[in-house]
């Protein structure tokens, strides 16, 4: 369970993150999700913002494998389980509801403690945050 009751911004960073990327198996020790968690620790606090295809890694299920040359690989990134390490640590993790529909998903099947606010709504919120910057 996520101990981010805060609203946003309210002295945090905000990290955008708009490209879905499963990570190849060369990049398998760092991801975007993995860069975040670093922020959230070395900042003092992060709130990560999904948007576009990145959406997606806020849904419940299993990410299926990665299949190469007819087998599948099983070391790439997983990024639920990223971003269930993020929300258990503290992170505030939103998704912008237009997208959601637009790539075949409703809130419904959202992790639980993901929030999600209208398309530019974050945008009207950076003053509050101490830095702002894309993953």
């Amino acid at each position: 369970m996520s101990s981010h009751t805060a609203e946003p911004g309210q002295g945090r960073a905000l990290a955008i993150v708009e490209r879905a990327y499963r990570g190849a198996v060369e990049t398998q020790f760092s991801d975007a999700l993995y860069c975040a968690y670093l922020f959230h620790i070395h900042l003092g606090g992060l709130d990560l913002l999904l948007r576009g295809p990145a959406v997606t890694y806020a849904v419940r299920g299993a990410t299926p494998a990665l299949r190469l040359g007819g087998q599948d690989l099983h070391t790439v990134n997983d990024p639920r389980v990223n971003l269930a390490v993020l929300l258990d640590s503290g992170v505030g993790v939103w998704v912008e509801e237009p997208d959601l529909p637009a790539h075949g998903l409703s809130p419904a099947a959202l992790l639980p403690d993901v929030r999600t606010v209208p398309a530019g709504e974050m945008t009207a919120r950076w003053p509050a945050y101490r830095s702002v910057f894309y993953l």
